[in-house]
């Protein structure tokens, strides 16, 4: 064979290694073939990511258990200041990238590679002045401790700018059983770390070699996973609208963040970082249940509805139907746990933290609508409502804000009380409304699907409370092991008295039949 016939094969070797290449990289940005049995695909993800956040938080349960047996409130509390700042920053390392991958209809290889290098460049930045405010962090707070924990805090951006258009295609690919995978390793290890630094007396530094731990095994796992590669960053991919969609949430971000975390700043600020670490931890341990669910269906959710955003009627009933799967995995669960605050406490945290369990019980007030309000940002994101969510910002930023400058004076557990009272009464119902008035959902379907819901909580409430002055059960365990069990049939019998609440169990076991279908994997 000749040099030329050699030199020939051997382009056309390579452009057939390319054009495969090629190939496998586009399979992560076409969603043609997720419409196809949408229905059972998102039951499917719901019920993989439901199951991995459920071992997930046994995990973190067992472990905050064993954490906060060798740490201390004040370790927490120390965490808990530098947190403030640190998570504050870290919403501009992603600045609203990844869901503009997410929800966008039609994406190639140059958009979501110049993302990357976005991605990365914002996540330097990030870290780089993370290190910079660390002396002005212990100078607030008049604690030298800070600026180390500051400083060590800020070297996980970097490992999570690495990775977010990586999880993010995973993501709009619906590949949950890899993404849960990646999440319950990656937790694992870190509590690994955090439990044998707590053991050797490492206090707090036990905490941030943990978060530390956590990022970089996720970065490496995801690089491994999926297997598109970032190209060189382009000028003029069409970017410009998806940043663009990413401001506006970042925007939202920054005033919800501004909003949520005041009562965190003020707290360490004017009582010290005692009464924080018992704010921070019940609020914690509230969010914890409910986390476990938002968390996971909101990956799935929005995904999802980003395929159904040209379809009012099909939206409507898909995000109406999540909705309820919502209401009733969250909201029974968390009268449960108000009605059993004081024994949830010493059984998770321990004796030293029974201070923690007037806040957690007004929390949980707040807790039991939470979850219903936090899925209205899937609508906003799905049907690309960017410059809305940020509007809806300016307007609860303020109400939030105001409700822990009230409860201030009184410490953390008026600043809990303060909250709660405006979130339940005023910022929540104006929530419903603002997103009702434009799109398929609206604002009574809101009342209509949490309505049997929050009657069947309000009735665990009230007969657990009287079950716990009738049976005299001292021993926590014991005790709350019985609530359980009378949650679960109170729950069902309430349920089963209303309609509503009938067609609710009905759907719930039309969705367990759609996870007997198989999927088709792209990895």
């Amino acid at each position: 064979m000749s040099k030329v016939e050699n030199d020939s094969h051997t382009v056309l070797a390579s452009g057939e290694n390319d054009r495969i290449s090629s190939s496998r990289q586009d399979e992560y940005f076409k969603t043609s073939h997720l419409r196809e049995q949408l229905g059972p695909r998102t039951a499917r993800g719901g019920a993989v990511t439901l199951i991995s956040q459920g071992l997930t938080f046994l995990i973190t349960l067992l472990a905050t258990a064993l954490m906060a047996r060798l740490l201390t409130p004040q370790d927490y509390g120390l965490i808990g200041m530098v947190a403030i700042f640190t998570n504050f920053i870290a919403m501009f390392k992603d600045l609203g990238l990844s869901a503009a991958t997410v929800q966008r209809p039609e994406i190639n290889d140059a958009q979501i590679s110049t993302l990357f290098w976005l991605n990365v460049a914002l996540s330097i930045t990030v870290m780089v002045i993370t290190m910079a405010i660390a002396p002005a962090v212990a100078w607030f707070y008049g604690d030298g401790r800070l600026l180390g924990i500051t400083i060590a805090s800020s070297v996980g951006f970097l490992f999570g700018g690495l990775s977010i258009q990586h999880e993010a295609l995973l993501r709009r690919q619906m590949k949950f059983i890899t993404l849960a995978s990646l999440g319950i390793i990656s937790i694992v290890l870190g509590y690994a770390v955090g439990i044998i630094a707590a053991w050797n007396g490492l206090k707090y530094w036990a905490l941030i070699a943990s978060q530390l731990t956590v990022a970089v095994s996720n970065a490496a796992m995801v690089w491994i996973i999926c297997r598109w590669r970032p190209g060189l960053p382009k000028r003029g991919t069409g970017v410009r609208s998806m940043v663009t969609f990413g401001s506006n949430l970042t925007g939202f971000g920054i005033i919800n963040y501004f909003s949520r975390n005041l009562d965190n700043l003020l707290i360490g600020r004017v009582w010290g970082p005692q009464q924080l670490g018992l704010y921070n931890k019940s609020y914690q341990l509230m969010m914890l249940p409910i986390d476990q669910i938002n968390v996971p269906i909101y990956s799935v959710a929005v995904p999802a509805l980003s395929r159904l955003a040209d379809s009012d009627e099909r939206y409507r009933i898909g995000y109406l139907r999540m909705l309820e799967k919502i209401a009733i995995l969250t909201m029974p669960p968390v009268a449960l746990m108000i009605a059993t605050s004081d024994w949830i406490v010493q059984i998770v945290l321990g004796p030293q933290w029974s201070e923690a369990s007037r806040i957690f019980i007004l929390l949980g007030i707040t807790g039991l609508f939470q979850p219903i309000a936090n899925t209205t940002g899937w609508l906003f994101m799905s049907q690309g409502r960017g410059d809305r969510l940020l509007r809806w910002g300016m307007i609860s930023g303020p109400l939030t804000m105001g409700s822990i400058i009230i409860g201030m004076p009184w410490g953390a557990v008026g600043v809990a009380a303060a909250y709660t009272v405006v979130r339940v009464l005023l910022t929540d119902p104006l929530l419903y409304w603002f997103v009702g008035r434009v799109g398929p959902v609206r604002t009574i379907d809101f009342y209509r699907t949490i309505g049997p819901f929050a009657f069947a909580s309000f009735w665990v409430i009230l007969l657990l409370v009287a079950f716990r002055s009738w049976s005299r059960v001292s021993n926590p365990i014991v005790g709350v092991s019985i609530c359980f069990l009378l949650t679960i049939i109170i729950t069902a019998l309430a349920l089963y008295v209303l309609p509503s609440g009938r067609r609710a169990l009905k759907d719930i076991k039309t969705s367990l039949f759609l996870l007997r279908k198989p999927e088709r994997s792209l990895i």
